[in-house]
Parts: C-alpha cells; structure tokens; sequence
C-alpha cells in the first residue's frame, strides 16, 4: 500500500498574506522541492515541483487549489476615557456635538481553502506530499476545519483539525445502507397483482 488520501473536506480560511509567509519559512516533505505560487485572477495554485527526475515534467503534480474573498478586517472598538459616557448606537443625539469616532477597517485578502478532495487537493503524483503541506496550513489557519482519511504505508489515518487544533478523530467501518434488504418494502417483481 502507498501513501494516499481516500477522503478530504476542507473549509480552511487564512490571510493570503500568511499564506505566503508559511511557505517562506516551511519545512517541505522530502519528495517536495518547492513550490510554485500561482494567482489567476481569484484563485490561488500550490503546485508541488518534484525533487527527484521520478516525474516526467509532462505529468501533473498534485496542487492545492483557494479560492480568494476580500473580507473587511475592524480593529478593536476605541476604550472610552474615564469620565466620558460610552458611545451610543443609533441615530443622531439632540445637543451630542461630539463626531462619532470610525472603527479603523482594511479590506484584508483571505485564501480559502473549501471543498472536497477533488476540489481542494488535485492531481495524484505527490498527492500524499502535498496532503502533508495542507494539514501544515490547517495548523496555521485560525478558522475553519480539515477533516481526512489517509493512508500513509500501512496505516489508515484520521485526521481532524478545527481552527488550528488537532482533535480526536477515528475512522469507522459502517455497512452501505444500499446493500440492506428491506423486507417492509414492495417487491414489485413478484407481486401476484401484476400481470406479465
């Protein structure tokens, strides 16, 4: 048995910012040499380059695909100072001369990472390398959860990581509700009332 990822859903949201900061400073898995940084238009490719001539160049490598929002950031609201009453909310205040102070906002570029398997983590050669970088970004992200099923060697793995926190995670065999038979239900190819 191979490495390979049977199963992945991901809703991983972090800064693009951090996102290019992480691969600056990141230990790669060893069959990663680097990779290569892609935006086209509001999508963002992380796509593994080989480190051995094992890959022809013509074969795709696996990539992690986001795609990337703008979402507006506020700073934390303004302490009042002692002795002036706390800001109020609502309309225009008879005999308030004082402005209204803003709540300092930038609009921030966030890399979401959403999806399944196919969607998120694309392609198969280093597939599994790569899977080991998104559980790294998952450990990093602040908000958003990685759910998987891996097998690395001989090992089934389940991996569970909720904004940025390893949690408990098992893998469970359950039988395929399709293959029970339902013996409440009309058989229809026997059915005495049905003529042939």
């Amino acid at each position: 048995m191979t490495s390979r990822v049977y199963k992945l859903h991901s809703t991983l949201e972090l800064p693009l910012e951090d996102v290019y900061e992480f691969f600056e400073n990141s230990d790669l898995p060893a069959d990663v040499e680097e990779v290569d940084i892609t935006r086209r238009n509001n999508t963002l490719i992380i796509s593994a380059v080989p480190a051995t001539d094992d890959i022809s160049k013509y074969t795709p490598t696996a990539q992690l695909k986001a795609s990337i929002t703008e979402n507006r950031v506020y700073e934390e609201e303004p302490e009042t100072e002692p002795g002036k009453p706390p800001r109020r909310s609502g309309g225009p205040q008879w005999g308030a001369f004082e402005e209204e102070e803003e709540i300092e906002s930038e609009l921030v570029e966030y890399a979401c990472f959403k999806g399944d398997r196919e969607t998120v983590l694309q392609n198969t050669a280093l597939q599994y390398p790569m899977f080991e970088v998104l559980v790294q970004i998952a450990l990093e992200a602040e908000k958003g959860a990685l759910t998987a099923v891996a097998a690395d060697d001989e090992t089934l793995d389940a991996i569970r990581i909720v904004d940025g926190e390893r949690q408990a995670a098992s893998v469970t065999v359950a039988e395929d509700p399709s293959s029970d038979e339902d013996d409440d239900g009309v058989n229809w190819r026997d059915n005495e009332f049905i003529g042939s």
